[in-house]
């Protein structure tokens, strides 16, 4: 591809290249042609390094511009990066009240925004998604279709290195309020996260389904299986002075895999769609 090659040689870019990378590389984030991160048709996921690369040019070649709207809606940001164009036809549900998406990313046609929400550049937010209030999808995050991100629900962004993977929603999942999934965690389709479940690339997560301990290793992120059902739970410390002050820490658990119960339970978002 002409623009990876040119992303991968450009070291040292002139004002101009940077105008041009801006135009291509912004231009093809928004309408999805190109992605962060993206199937590898394996069933696994693979970081497009050279994408990342483009967009922390962009950053680093960039410099501060008044971008206010108004006297009364004032705000300064990198003349690379602007807020996304969006039009009625994109058929975007933005709904008013301090909610923001950067350009770079791409939206499709059914996604619900609920303010105050934000959506980072590089992101990849695909149909019937919603993003409820005060929930953050993060630089580079892949989320899928009929995705529900819950009030305060926190998907991580990474930039750097350019090669770390992304953190990757499947489609269909539901992601309970204030969740937090960081640094590259693979959540699989139909999966729930309830209420409180914080995922990173330390956790370990206990299975108690199927009597497994789930990590993150060297050469894998952390994977939720598909239809998992995770809660927060916790696990006694067993040094000496954690036995003797009965202190714990906290751990996901996977208590059951969804049925048709969860799936009627989390189908109570389709009337808000």
């Amino acid at each position: 591809m002409e623009l990876k090659n040119r992303i991968e040689n450009l070291d040292n870019p002139s004002e101009i290249e940077i105008k041009e990378l801006q135009a291509e590389i912004i231009g093809k984030l928004n309408n999805g042609t190109i992605r962060a991160a993206e199937p590898d048709g394996k069933g696994g996921w693979i970081a497009n390094q050279w994408v990342k690369k483009g967009i922390l040019l962009l950053f680093k070649y960039s410099k501060m511009e008044d971008m206010s709207i108004n006297e009364e809606f004032v705000f300064f940001d990198k003349n690379t990066i602007p807020l996304k164009p969006l039009k009625l036809e994109d058929g975007v549900r933005l709904v008013p009240g301090g909610s923001s998406i950067r350009s770079g990313c791409y939206v499709a046609k059914g996604v619900i925004c609920m303010p105050p929400m934000y959506i980072n550049i590089g992101a990849y937010v695909d149909e019937g998604t919603m993003v409820d209030s005060h929930a953050l999808v993060g630089t580079c995050a892949q989320i899928g279709k009929n995705v529900h991100l819950s009030a305060a629900s926190q998907i991580g962004g990474v930039l750097e290195p350019a090669g770390a993977r992304p953190v990757v929603i499947e489609d269909n999942v539901m992601i309970g309020g204030n969740c937090g999934v960081y640094e590259g965690v693979l959540v699989r389709e139909r999966a729930v996260l309830g209420t409180g479940v914080i995922l990173n690339a330390s956790t370990k997560v206990y299975d108690l389904v199927n009597g497994t301990v789930l990590s993150s290793t060297a050469e894998s992120p952390l994977e939720i299986p598909a239809g998992a059902v995770v809660v927060p739970g916790s696990r006694a410390i067993n040094s000496p002075f954690a036995k003797e002050n009965g202190l714990s820490i906290s751990t996901p658990l996977i208590i059951k895999y969804r049925d048709d119960k969860t799936d009627a339970k989390t189908a109570l978002e389709e009337a808000l769609r």
